[in-house]
């Protein structure tokens, strides 16, 4: 099926800079919006765009930009210090805000979007009716660790390309991301040649790579970032939403990577799909659509 259109689009003026926005639907129909939270971070949009489907069961769907990647204002000169989960925050306060919907909406956040939904929902906000973590992990530490375990699955000369150049300081060779490509089509996305929603969003990152690069690092499994020690798992417990947990059975979230979201969130399910990686959302695009749209359809 075809992505829809946007409805709208827009932009939020945020501090000195702006978010740019898109939404599928009516933000005032019956059934509460859902803000789509990207990942990276700064991945752009593009890629989460097949969830503007969910607008066919009579819900507004907003995708947005977060700063620094995309259609929203880039900062390239903004160091480490400036980057931080609180900035996203205040970004995704101050969207919800200027749409008029933070009395009422829902949260789908996919890998580091998963990660900010989390630290948006332990502060308990009154207008979230429903939380959904897709493909996230509850600790940087885990992830890491997993990483380095699946990395250990590679072929024996495709881990050696990556560990000669990450030990040399040339993750941007050729050599390096032919090698990190082995990776992704075995744990990020499993559809190759990647759809063009996929590559659009790998091309605004390589575009402006600031964020990704301070935040996590050159790839997803060489997190070397201001993000390598970050974990809510001690803060799980003070998530009142009701919570969908979603991950593919070949993730590079793996289960054990997901799983303190299940241990510690009091009103938790978990979706595996059996036949996705890293974006069940496009490899198992009908199904994913029917397990997240129903929850939605219960939380409201």
């Amino acid at each position: 099926m075809a992505i829809p259109e946007p409805t709208t689009q827009g932009l939020a003026p945020f501090k000195d800079w702006h978010t740019w926005y898109r939404v599928t639907g009516d933000l005032n129909a019956s059934k509460a919006p859902l803000v789509v939270l990207h990942g990276g971070p700064g991945a752009a949009h593009d890629y989460t765009l097949r969830m503007a489907r969910l607008a066919e069961r009579d819900r507004a769907v907003v995708h947005y930009d977060q700063l620094g990647v995309g259609l929203s204002t880039h900062l390239p000169e903004c160091g480490a210090d400036f980057w931080t989960v609180e900035l996203f925050l205040d970004e995704l306060d101050n969207l919800l805000a200027h749409l008029g919907i933070a009395g009422r909406y829902h949260l789908i956040g996919q890998s580091w979007g998963g990660m900010l939904a989390a630290e948006h929902a332990v502060l308990r906000p009154e207008g979230l009716k429903g939380l959904v973590i897709a493909d996230s992990p509850a600790s940087m530490k885990l992830w890491s660790e997993e990483c380095d375990r699946l990395r250990a699955e590679l072929p024996a000369e495709v881990e050696r390309t990556l560990r000669e150049h990450e030990a040399a300081g040339t993750t941007d060779s050729p050599e390096y991301r032919a090698a990190e490509k082995v990776f992704n089509a075995r744990h990020v996305c499993m559809i190759v040649p990647n759809p063009p929603e996929v590559l659009a969003s790998d091309a605004k990152t390589a575009e402006d790579p600031t964020v990704y690069h301070t935040m996590n690092g050159p790839t997803e499994f060489h997190v070397v970032g201001t993000l390598q020690d970050w974990s809510v798992t001690d803060r799980l417990h003070q998530v009142t939403a009701p919570t969908l947990l979603v991950s593919g059975r070949h993730d590079e979230a793996t289960p054990r990577t997901v799983q303190p979201f299940a241990d510690h969130i009091p009103d938790v399910r978990w979706q595996i799909f059996e036949h996705s990686s890293h974006m069940p959302h496009i490899e198992e695009e009908e199904l994913f659509l029917q397990v997240v749209g129903s929850f939605l359809d219960s939380t409201d």
